[in-house]
């Protein structure tokens, strides 16, 4: 396997660089000036003065070298700085992606959890009464947008219910507490597994269906296991391949359901983070995150393949 990991982060380099370089490219086809970013908008420069600053910035050479610098002084570990308030993007990345990270694993365990027990709890019960509501509940679940679910949920369980905060990460003014986080973070977790839920157990449901049927399961009761036995050790263990495969695709999904319910419960992470810096035509921050999350996307990829080897020991990587 060790051979297939470093082939794989080979591979990772050129990916990165291809991505990071789209990025830029767009970036630079932004309607206005760059410059302008960096300069407050009540303030008056003179035009000697501007190309000064473009200078100082190197906004004025050509766009290839410009990304050339970028991505040498990314590979040191220098990603820039931000042009509001000249943070270093590091410190600024390093500040809200752990929340982030809270958000996204929290939903992602929720979605896996929930999705697999819905899952092998619709494929024993097919077309009962059970099974229909929860297909129908899948498909809801699948179409419903993220800002939409989180505009709903944050209407009906923080404003009417006041079950939940209606946003923030703790509460002001107290000291913190694994049960305040906890509480501003149930509400939002569970709106990002939504569509995770759904989705996982559509697919955990179809694929157990597939394997109810075969011979192994009939010889593992004719051996006399117990029927939970059964479908979890011999049905759901054979089942998960397809299931993994899109637990790790729908990653990118997830971040982008991070986007929007960041922004809506004022979750302090990298989502809103990104936005920010969309809003003020932040370059060194939005390509830094653009690298962040090409990064987080492609090692859940390859904690995907690595994951098939552990549940069927007939894959090997050489």
């Amino acid at each position: 396997m060790g051979p297939y990991i470093q082939r794989r982060l080979i591979i990772t380099v050129p990916i990165l660089v291809a991505v990071t370089a789209v990025v830029f490219l767009l970036l630079q086809f932004t309607p206005g000036d760059p410059l302008d970013a960096y300069i407050p908008p009540d303030v008056s420069m003179p035009a000697a003065q501007r190309a000064a600053l473009r200078h100082a910035l190197g906004l004025d050479r050509p766009l290839v070298l410009r990304y050339v610098f970028w991505l040498r002084n990314t590979v040191e570990g220098n990603l820039g700085y931000r042009s509001t308030n000249f943070q270093p993007v590091g410190e600024a990345i390093k500040i809200h992606i752990g929340p982030t990270l809270l958000l996204m694993g929290t939903g992602m365990v929720i979605g896996i959890v929930i999705g697999l027990i819905l899952g092998v709890i619709s494929a024993l019960k097919q077309y009962s009464v059970l099974d229909i509501v929860l297909t129908v509940g899948a498909f809801g679940g699948i179409s419903i947008p993220a800002f939409l679910a989180g505009l709903i949920g944050l209407y009906v369980f923080a404003v009417l219910l006041h079950w939940f905060p209606a946003g923030g990460i703790a509460t002001p003014g107290q000291p913190f507490s694994l049960g305040d986080l906890l509480h501003h973070l149930i509400l939002p977790a569970a709106l990002l597994a939504l569509n995770y839920v759904a989705i996982i157990m559509r697919y955990t449901r179809a694929s157990l269906l597939e394997v109810l049927g075969e011979d192994y399961m009939r010889t593992g009761r004719a051996k006399g296991l117990r029927e939970s036995t059964v479908i979890v050790v011999h049905g759901l263990r054979n089942a998960l391949l397809p299931v993994v495969t899109i637990i790790g695709a729908q990653i990118p999904n997830l971040l982008g359901g991070a986007v929007f319910l960041e922004t809506i419960f004022s979750w302090p992470g990298m989502g809103q983070l990104y936005l920010e810096g969309i809003a003020a035509r932040d370059y060194n921050l939005i390509m830094g995150i653009t690298l962040i999350l090409a990064v987080a996307i492609l090692l859940a990829n390859l904690l995907t393949d690595l994951a098939y080897a552990v549940i069927d020991p007939r894959i090997r990587y050489g």
